[in-house]
């Protein structure tokens, strides 16, 4: 199976933030989430064509792994209908 693009979003001060991150309609994407404590292995990682992140006020380090994935899902779908 191809996927067009595979995004992670790890806690990663490397990675492009969610804001920044646009979707082609009809585009095709896998969102990968690791567990909240070792989060995604490095081969999965790897296979990603970017990383991304959600910002967070200083003090916060993590959102918990279904919040996170809501968070995404949400600016995703956002951005896909605003295109």
């Amino acid at each position: 199976m191809t996927i067009h693009s595979d995004v992670a979003c790890p806690v990663d001060a490397s990675a492009t933030p969610l804001h920044q991150v646009g979707r082609s309609a009809g585009a095709k994407i896998a969102l990968l989430l690791g567990a909240e404590g070792p989060g995604l292995s490095a081969a999965a990682r790897a296979a990603c064509d970017e990383l991304i992140t959600i910002p967070m006020a200083p003090g916060a380090d993590s959102l918990n792994v279904a919040t996170a994935g809501a968070v995404a899902l949400h600016h995703l779908q956002q951005v896909t209908s605003a295109a």
